[in-house]
């Protein structure tokens, strides 16, 4: 009994007893209350019963009521197990009983009350001990009252039942005491066991020195079980956790913790000093199993390292910067468009730096021109870019040009080319100044603070970014100005690199835009329509052309420069005009071409002999077509560059093989071949350069059936096809130029020209210039006559002189397609020689030598072209007034021709 293990035993045993005892107390008090319930039930049952059986009245109205319902009353007595069930009269003649004594006998008793109808229990202590009666009134169909029916019943017949449960009670209870002894004695055993034979006091001094360290230590322990539940927490712990006052045997679940901090006590995943957050404290959490060394569950110790938040705090900032100024390199700058490199720095700084960015530039800048190192007397910049969640309607708009009044904070920053950090702006007079109304819209958006940074590079300002702060957002600090001028300084390094290639790049457009044609020259052969469409990337060297030449005929150009920038645009140019040169001497295809890859190959050489770093020409392409409108021959040479496409009157389209020639500087001297076409009135020759069918994912077969799926179909016109043409094959972003040329063929018809042979003899010119003047009668050009005799007498008769036979006139009328103009009249004489005349001024003791000056005077334009059977001398007379060679007429310009003094 010495020990707490004794003590405990003894304690449990005395608690025992008394729970038994008074167990069977109340069981005795509620078995006798039970008794007499039952008694009063059992009586009140049994006489209401009887007395509402059937025949009860029929019995008591007949001659001997006893004899009827004694049998009844002693079998209802029996069954109900009372001690009599009698019957009286009203007048109190007792009818039936259990002793048949007191039959016929006439008894006082309390039953007025049952007489009125009403029935009652009571309880009375007789002769035979404590008893309950219950009478009940037995009522005539009328519902009158005609006798009483009294059922009595001693409680000790009710109660000798319980007597005989009570051996069954007190042997329950003395089980169950021997139970509990043993049970008290088995834990009496383990708790020696579990308290290692220590005694109260040593209990005591344990428990109290286990306290005192569990609730002094500066870290929090905790004991959470098997199932989750917290079982122990001290003081610390509640302090860190803030844990609720009913927080014992609670799920750390819905404890109120961080989620994270949850989970990981609620899992069975031990920790080693992992930083959880706990509300505003950084706790260091280090979790331990208790099994299998003890029971299912965990000790989990917490250490408070909010004093090492700042320093974290800081470090993880630094971290954050480094990476957000890692992202700027590798986001901002991805193009070479200053919008869009503008608008990518305002995305890097939201949200990660500021809520709200906005990026202003001169206007030079965002032009390409070079920006100007003074900025003190800069007031006025363009808004470029806006970054942030719903500020549209608060700043000034994307594309505005702003205008700063001096002392704002903008104003100041392209002043004194350094950074303005306004930390609250409620405060800033010359912010408010700006724009008074929007400046309250800004502060009642919770705006507060703002930071502008110049931008800066190589020695020039471009302009200002400004990065603001919104509630929930702390203001801007001076260690935040550092950061921002980084930020800006590499976004300034992107947005000059953007500018200056905006600038090389509007030069080469402008070279490119001055070297191709300005518009389409006037003809009768052709319709004609183009597109034109640079390349994103940068400028390259396509080319087209459109070059009216003698005798109606009209010649198509198309080429491709390798490579793009400056030189491809010059390279382009050089080669344009190449071929104007060439295509003036009347060159067939073939041997202009020929001609045109020698000239690539003399210039690369030339270029490398003189050690110059930028790539060659060779590798250009080029295809050079001719129509004559007279015949609808078309021939056609390419030099590496793809075959057109013929779309035929009636919608389909033909790829016609054409023998292609290596390109321009690769020929090595080899000659170019040409084709011979016959095309019909009305079809479309459509040239094009190799960006419009080759796109990047598409090989140029697959280029080729999409260009004949937008080119078929029914007949339209040159300019409706290249809107078809680009709208079905233009790529997104094109790496390539494209230049596309559309033509659509005209004929000229049997009234529009005329021709006469003319044989090798002096005599045969008067006929045909006869015959010429009525040819002119007949198209309406009488005024010409004159001019027409001239020329042709002069061609015809030098072609007698000096040519072989065979000698052939050809008379052409033309009329423009546009018909802005009244067309031309051109006269043309071939012969079989090839013998070039050329032009000179006779002397004065010279007789000849002044037939050809002539025809240069009165024709607009003259030359000779040759062909494969001798040459062609033509000359072209505009049809349109004014077009005479001077003021003077046909006989002053043949008089002037001899001096005066000299006669």
């Amino acid at each position: 009994m010495r020990s707490l293990a004794g003590q405990v035993f003894l304690l449990q045993l005395v608690v025992v007893v008394l729970i038994v005892a008074a167990t069977l107390v109340v069981l005795v008090v509620q078995a006798r209350g039970d008794a007499m319930a039952d008694a009063r039930n059992r009586t009140l049952a049994a006489a209401q019963t009887f007395a509402n059986s059937p025949g009860v009245v029929a019995a008591l109205n007949s001659p001997n009521p006893s004899a009827v319902l004694q049998p009844h009353a002693e079998a209802a007595r029996k069954a109900a197990g009372v001690d009599a069930v009698i019957v009286y009269r009203l007048d109190g003649i007792t009818l039936t009983h259990s002793d048949r004594s007191q039959i016929g006998k006439h008894i006082i008793g309390p039953y007025a009350q049952a007489a009125t109808g009403k029935p009652f229990t009571r309880t009375f202590q007789g002769a035979l001990g404590l008893s309950v009666i219950s009478a009940v009134p037995v009522r005539a169909p009328d519902g009158s009252v005609v006798a009483i029916v009294s059922v009595p019943v001693r409680v000790e017949n009710v109660q000798h039942r319980l007597d005989r449960q009570l051996p069954v009670l007190f042997g329950g209870a003395v089980t169950a005491l021997v139970v509990a002894a043993g049970g008290s004695g088995l834990v009496s055993r383990r708790l020696r066991r579990q308290t290692h034979d220590l005694g109260p006091a040593e209990m005591t001094r344990m428990y109290e020195h286990h306290d005192a360290v569990l609730h002094a230590v500066r870290e929090g322990v905790l004991i959470i079980g098997g199932d989750g539940r917290l079982l122990l927490a001290n003081d610390e712990a509640r302090r860190l956790l803030d844990l609720p006052t009913d927080w014992e045997r609670r799920p750390v679940l819905d404890l109120g913790l961080e989620e994270d901090l949850a989970q990981l006590l609620a899992s069975d995943r031990p920790a080693t000093d992992e930083v959880h957050m706990a509300a505003d404290l950084l706790l260091a959490v280090n979790k331990r199993l208790t099994a299998p060394h003890g029971p299912v569950g965990s000790v989990v110790t917490l250490r408070d390292t909010t004093e090492l938040r700042a320093l974290s705090g800081r470090a993880e900032a630094a971290r954050e910067r480094l990476n957000l100024i890692y992202d700027a390199g590798l986001r901002i700058g991805t193009t070479l468009d200053v919008k869009r490199t503008a608008e990518e720095m305002a995305e890097v700084a939201v949200p990660r730096f500021a809520d709200v960015a906005t990026v202003e530039l001169l206007d030079p800048v965002l032009r390409g021109e070079e920006a100007s190192g003074a900025t003190a007397g800069i007031t006025e910049m363009r808004r470029t870019a806006v970054a942030g969640p719903d500020v549209d309607h608060l700043l000034h708009p994307v594309g505005s040009l702003i205008g700063f009044v001096p002392g704002h904070p903008v104003f100041a920053a392209m002043a004194d080319g350094r950074s303005v950090l306004v930390r609250d702006l409620s405060t800033s007079i010359s912010w408010r100044a700006q724009h008074p109304r929007r400046a309250q819209r800004i502060l009642d958006h919770g705006i507060h603070s703002l930071l502008v940074v110049p931008l800066r590079a190589r020695g020039a300002v471009l302009g200002t970014v400004g990065f603001w702060r919104a509630s929930g957002s702390p203001s801007f600090e001076d260690e935040d100005v550092s950061f921002a001028e980084e930020l800006a300084a590499r976004a300034a390094v992107c947005i000059d690199n953007a500018r200056r290639y905006t600038r090389e790049h509007a030069m080469a457009v402008t070279l490119q835009h001055s070297l191709l044609p300005r518009g389409l020259p006037e003809q009768s052969a052709l319709e004609v329509a183009y597109r034109y469409l640079p390349a994103q990337a940068g400028v390259g060297g396509d080319w087209f052309d459109v070059i009216p030449l003698s005798g109606t005929r009209v010649a198509l150009v198309v080429g491709d420069v390798v490579g793009h920038g400056l030189h491809a645009a010059a390279t382009m140019g050089r080669l344009r005009t190449a071929v104007h040169n060439f295509a003036s001497l009347d060159m067939p295809a073939e041997e202009l071409l020929g001609r045109l890859d020698e000239l690539v190959a003399q210039i690369d050489a030339e270029e490398a002999d003189a050690g110059q770093d930028r790539p060659g020409i060779t590798g250009a392409t080029c295809q050079y077509a001719v129509y004559d409108p007279t015949s609808g021959q078309l021939l056609l040479a390419t030099a590496g560059h793809p075959g057109p496409a013929v779309v035929l009157p009636d919608g389909t389209v033909d790829f016609p093989q054409v023998p292609v020639s290596p390109p321009l500087g690769l020929g090595a001297g080899l000659p170019v071949e040409s084709a011979e076409l016959i095309v019909p009135e009305g079809a479309r020759l459509v040239l094009y350069t190799d960006g419009l069918i080759e796109s990047r994912g598409h090989d140029p077969d697959a280029g080729l059936e999409a260009l004949r799926d937008a080119l078929t179909g029914p007949d339209r016109t040159p300019e409706a096809t290249c809107a078809a043409v680009m709208e079905a094959m233009l790529p997104d972003r094109p790496r390539d130029d494209i230049a596309l040329l559309v033509a659509r063929t005209h004929r000229l018809g049997p009234d529009q020209v005329a021709e006469w042979d003319v044989p090798c003899d002096p005599a045969a010119v008067a006929p045909v210039r006869t015959a010429c003047a009525r040819r002119l009668a007949e198209w309406g050009l009488e005024q010409l006559t004159f001019t027409a005799e001239l020329i042709l007498s002069e061609l015809i008769t030098n072609a007698i002189r000096y040519g072989t036979e065979p000698i052939t006139v050809r008379l052409l009328r033309t009329v423009p397609i546009s018909g802005s103009a009244a067309g031309t009249v051109i006269f043309e004489v071939s012969d079989g020689s090839s013998t070039s005349p050329r032009l000179r001024r006779a002397n004065v003791t010279d007789e000849g030598g002044r037939g050809l000056f002539l025809v240069a005077q009165f024709a607009a334009r003259w030359g000779t072209r040759y062909t494969p059977t001798g040459k062609v001398i033509w000359a072209e007379r505009s049809l349109h007034e004014g077009a005479t060679p001077g003021a003077e007429g046909p006989d002053e310009i043949l008089l002037g021709q001899w001096d005066d003094t000299a006669l």
